[in-house]
């Protein structure tokens, strides 16, 4: 029971204890004033009826009609005239007044007794008669009756007006602790907000400030854990001269793009080589030189955007890993680098013209790394051995554009409009409990015209040229929620940026969820790191899915660990760090410092960490060492067609 139902409820108690005090005392206090009026009444009429007798005791008649005047006046329950000499009754009236609209336990629980009053008549010095009066306590009783309701009435419209009162001060009292409520479920949810509005009670105002220097010091505490660990990320990953992406890094990102199974795993990776370096630090220095690369640095970010990757691989190298890119983006993207770099010619920062070579080569999930540099480095060789134009493409043989996006826009249309996608689901497994599966993250696969099972990374790039990332999640949505119904196996699903920043097929996906609550604790919706819409957008979205029940998650995180203090506030059911943090996790000292680094920063606001592409028993090991809420991985269990994962779940590899 509340604090304030048990508050309110003694406040009702003590009013009726106080009531009915006072009541029962009011009661038997006008029961005595009435009983005294009674003896006193019966003895006054004794004494004036004896009075009155005295000059007519010896005619009959006249005592009778004193007697009969007096008793008809008043309530009485008798009056009598006896003569002394003989003790014989002269005149006797009796009766039974009614107590009118007092009802009998009234009249028992009152007891209030008939009063008798006497007086004596004379003739001259001799006593003749004697005078007996009653007084009937029926009228006491109705007039008791009435006072006792009016006094009962007053009181309970007291008492309801104070309980109304006494309610509304006690919440308004009360009213810092549902703050403090709020405020504890929020560090729950992973927010930190101090209570604004300070109760004017003393100690309510301590308790308060101590919450608030408490959620502030918390605050505190993770921003610091966060900074560190994003100092350490910069170190480990960044150039310390351009801000891009360090050789190790990139890798790192590219090998991950080629191994994903549900991010686009296709496009076109552009290498990029400074004209002379060495000749330029010759003859205009170094200072120049790092000015020059700096520069370089701040037009790739300008004109390839930033949902590319772009790395400084080693000396004036710089690397575009621009996923789901086809030919005639890449060649518009090549020309525009073309065209800003010529710039820094004309301005001075270099005497070389042009200032640097490009080459440009498509690459895919079957691609090897060391294959795709190799061609890259050919292709920088034809590159600037070129007179015409600074760049150059790899794939000249490659199949024609119009061909594949004919062939694919085909395949897809007809894919999303019969429901033809099929969903595999691979297993995410407990750390601390390995023979339990968490959940199952869904993909999504598709058969090709020569029946080939073609993974989401082959496709997507496609289906964003397309602009039906839309489709594919609705699709998948659908898919996924029908199968909830029929088999309650947690499952995790993943939604584009896109689906979730356009308010139509915003809105298409929560009346979907909204058609299956029933099932909105099985799944969780998860966004990736690099869509993220803006704050403002995610929180509501957030805030919408706790209202169904369903769950949020972050996968691929890492590259943008700054967040993780605005991701704090969603209460996220989890964060899955990329795969490529986790690639040599044991092997590698500083990749290891990084990652334990972001385990205390989740830790410190209780935010479940999940690894992702877990590919062998020492990055597994490592991770259950470092507290990892699970993992995910070929190694803990590949990908199947959902139909296995329904009727048997037992087909998970285990590393114990």
């Amino acid at each position: 029971m509340s604090l304030f139902k048990q508050l309110l409820i003694a406040i009702c108690l003590f009013l009726l204890t106080a009531f009915a005090g006072s009541f029962v005392i009011g009661l038997e206090a006008s029961r005595g004033q009435y009983a005294n009026q009674l003896r006193s009444h019966a003895q006054d009429a004794a004494t004036a009826l004896g009075l009155s007798l005295t000059a007519n005791i010896d005619d009959p008649a006249m005592v009778e009609l004193v007697v009969s005047s007096l008793f008809d006046s008043g309530y009485y329950q008798s009056i009598r005239v006896t003569d002394l000499a003989t003790d014989t009754p002269v005149v006797v009236r009796e009766s039974q007044p009614d107590a009118g609209s007092a009802p009998q336990w009234f009249v028992d629980l009152i007891a209030l007794q008939a009063e008798t009053g006497d007086a004596l008549v004379s003739r001259g010095w001799q006593q003749v008669a004697q005078v007996e009066v009653v007084s009937h306590p029926m009228f006491a009783v109705a007039r008791l009756w009435q006072s006792t309701l009016g006094m009962l009435g007053w009181l309970l419209l007291c008492g309801l007006v104070s309980a109304v009162l006494g309610a509304w001060m006690l919440r308004r009292q009360l009213r810092p602790l549902d703050d403090m409520v709020e405020q504890s479920r929020a560090i729950t949810r992973r927010e930190f907000f101090s209570v604004t509005r300070l109760p004017e009670t003393p100690e309510l105002r301590r308790v308060v400030l101590a919450m608030n220097l408490m959620v502030d010091k918390l605050k505190g505490l993770f921003d610091e854990e966060a900074r560190r660990s994003e100092r350490l990320r910069e170190e480990a990953y960044h150039d310390a001269l351009t801000g891009l992406s360090n050789r190790r890094h990139f890798d790192l990102q590219l090998r991950a793009r080629l191994g994903g199974e549900d991010q686009a795993g296709s496009g076109y990776m552009v290498l990029l080589r400074v004209h002379d370096l060495a000749g330029l630090n010759q003859r205009l220095g170094g200072r120049q030189s790092d000015e020059l690369l700096r520069a370089v640095a701040r037009q790739l970010r300008q004109v390839a955007g930033d949902q590319v990757l772009i790395g400084r691989t080693r000396g004036g190298e710089f690397a575009v890993l621009a996923a789901g890119l086809d030919r005639p983006d890449a060649q518009r993207l090549a020309e525009n680098l073309d065209q800003a770099l010529a710039t820094l010619h004309t301005t001075g920062l270099s005497d070389r013209s042009p200032v640097a070579h490009l080459a440009l080569a498509p690459f895919g999930p079957e691609c090897n790394p060391a294959a795709l540099y190799a061609a890259l480095d050919e292709t920088l060789a034809q590159a600037s051995s070129q007179a015409r134009r600074s760049w150059a493409f790899h794939d000249a043989a490659a199949m024609p554009v119009a061909e594949q996006r004919r062939d694919w826009h085909l395949l897809l249309d007809d894919v999303l409009n019969k429901d033809l996608l099929q969903l595999h689901c691979q297993p995410v497994v407990s750390a601390a409990e390995p023979c339990r599966v968490i959940h199952h993250k869904v993909l999504a696969r598709l058969v090709d015209e020569q029946g080939v099972l073609l993974p989401a990374a082959r496709f997507l790039p496609w289906l964003e040229r397309f602009g039906w990332a839309a489709r594919l999640d609705l699709a998948i949505l659908r898919q996924a929620l029908a199968q909830l119904q029929e088999h309650h196996t947690p499952l995790a699903v993943s939604l584009c940026g896109s689906t979730l920043r356009n308010a139509d097929t915003c809105e298409q996906v929560f009346d979907l969820l909204g058609q299956h609550v029933n099932v909105a604790g099985l799944l969780t919706l998860e966004l990736d790191e690099g869509q993220l819409p803006d704050q403002a957008t995610l929180e509501r979205l957030a805030r919408r899915l706790r209202v169904l029940g369903f769950g949020l998650g972050v996968q691929h995180f890492g590259g943008r660990f700054s967040l993780i203090g605005n991701l704090a506030r969603l209460g996220l059911g989890y964060l899955k760090v990329d795969g490529a943090y986790i690639r040599g996790l044991d092997q590698e000292d500083d990749k290891r410092l990084f990652i334990e680094a972001v385990q205390r920063a989740a830790h410190s606001i209780d935010l479940p960490l999940i690894a992702e592409q877990v590919e062998t028993e020492g990055e597994w090991l490592t991770l259950r060492e470092l507290g990892f809420e699970g993992g995910q991985g070929r190694l803990l269990g590949d990908p199947a067609p959902w139909h296995e994962v329904g009727s048997d779940q037992t087909g998970v590899v285990i590393v114990d």
